[in-house]
């Protein structure tokens, strides 16, 4: 028996662990922290950011010159048939000639119209889009992950306040049962409790599942590669900051608002888009030097004046060097509208962020008043539910002493559960506004 005991006692222990295991806990910094590094959109914006900043050299703007070098080696097998006057005939046939040639060439541009230099500030521009994007896409992300945190925390929320009700209909269904058995009330009551008990426990039922759901859309977030594991959240109730203040959010948002500083840098890379046109009116120097080295292998020999000479083989040394300086007075107008459409493209780009600004403000203010709206909202239905619980207590102690209906009893706690769920999606609501407020404002990565 003593043998027994141990070995379940040891079991028992043994599959506590393996539960243990098979969960992980999840605060909101964890998630953040998992997702930004394993996120796949995440990862491609930072790829992207990579190649912006691979592309940010001085060579890739024209500063630097390109050295180039052809090489070829061959030959030539040649079969030569010589019909001369006296009627004789000379064949040289199977004569193996070579050829060998070696180049190197350098080309530098030395002046371009200042279209080197612009090209260079545009590539830095470039490299700092680059980041920005990745960061908007990392914004995103962490506000994506601190909702859905949150929304997985409302449904467990839920699901408790569900398992109340549960709760309170499991007693009812108790003290209808005792005063039927005493005679005190009639069957269709108890059945009547049944019924509300069975519906209560469908809806749990039902909740269960969109916890799982939820779930599942934080852990794809996170990109967890087992979507079947089972994560346990370290926080079990919604916390919000009531104290915001316009006027802050305002400044933050005209400063660091992502969205805004990538529409500026769209207005940037347009103006230097225009220098570079600009710059084709200007007359352009580049500078270029080679070295070539060339080597003949004769496989016969040639006639001259002096008789006749064998050449075995021929080589050549040329070292070249040259200024070249040009310009493109006429176009055929070309340059003229591409300077024409990029003033336009400058405007386009100008009054594009005019429009971001504007939207940005707009949906700022929209959001604030939102979140101040909730805010009150918090508190009246904390306080309703505060009376909603008085009420219920008062009317369980009716219903046990026969002063109150089934009906009336029903009433109350729904009145009860309807002022937790108001409450509950209150605050999440609340929790929303904060979030969107803070990706506007250019702070929601103070969640990390």
């Amino acid at each position: 028996m003593k043998n027994r005991r141990t070995g379940i006692l040891t079991l028992f222990i043994f599959l506590f662990i393996q539960y243990a295991q098979a969960q992980e806990t999840y605060d909101l910094n964890r998630c953040i922290t998992t997702g930004l590094e394993q996120n796949y959109s995440v990862k491609v914006a930072r790829n992207q950011e990579e190649i912006a900043g691979n592309n940010f050299t001085r060579g890739n703007a024209g500063f630097l010159p390109t050295v180039s070098t052809t090489n070829r080696f061959g030959g030539n097998v040649t079969t030569t048939t010589q019909n001369m006057n006296d009627g004789s005939q000379r064949v040289s046939s199977g004569v193996y000639n070579t050829t060998g040639s070696a180049a190197l060439t350098l080309n530098m541009t030395l002046f371009n119209g200042f279209s080197v230099q612009t090209t260079y500030q545009k590539l830095n521009e470039l490299k700092q889009m680059g980041e920005l994007n990745t960061q908007m896409s990392m914004e995103n992300l962490v506000a994506q992950i601190v909702a859905e945190y949150y929304q997985y925390i409302q449904q467990l929320n839920y699901f408790n306040n569900m398992e109340y009700a549960v709760s309170l209909s499991r007693e009812r269904v108790r003290i209808d049962e005792e005063r039927y058995l005493l005679g005190a009330s009639s069957k269709l009551e108890l059945l009547q409790s049944i019924v509300y008990l069975n519906a209560d426990s469908s809806r749990l039922a039902r909740q269960n599942e969109a916890i799982l759901e939820s779930a599942v859309r934080l852990k794809k977030l996170m990109a967890l590669e087992n979507l079947e594991q089972n994560i346990v959240l370290k926080d079990s109730c919604i916390v919000f900051n009531p104290d915001l203040i316009y006027s802050e959010l305002l400044d933050l948002t005209l400063d660091f608002n992502t969205s805004l500083q990538i529409a500026k840098k769209n207005q940037i890379i347009s103006e230097l888009d225009y220098k570079i046109i600009a710059s084709r009116s200007y007359p352009y120097l580049s500078f270029s030097s080679g070295y070539n080295y060339s080597y003949r292998g004769y496989g016969t020999g040639t006639i001259s004046d002096y008789g006749t000479l064998t050449i075995n083989n021929q080589q050549s040394n040329t070292v070249n060097y040259g200024l070249t300086l040009g310009m493109d007075p006429f176009d055929g107008y070309n340059r003229r509208r591409e300077k024409e459409n990029a003033q336009v493209e400058i405007q386009n780009r100008l009054i594009r962020f005019q429009e971001v600004e504007q939207d940005i403000k707009a949906e700022l203010l929209t959001v604030f008043y939102a979140y101040q709206n909730n805010l009150r909202l918090v508190k009246m239905e904390e306080q309703n539910l505060s009376v909603a619980r008085e009420n219920l207590e008062i009317a369980m102690e009716r219903y046990r002493l026969g002063a109150l209906s089934g009906l009336e009893l029903r009433e109350v706690q729904k009145s009860l559960l309807d002022a937790e769920e108001r409450l509950i999606s209150v605050k999440y609501q609340t929790k929303l506004a904060e979030i969107s407020l803070l990706q506007i404002s250019g702070k929601i990565m103070d969640y990390v």
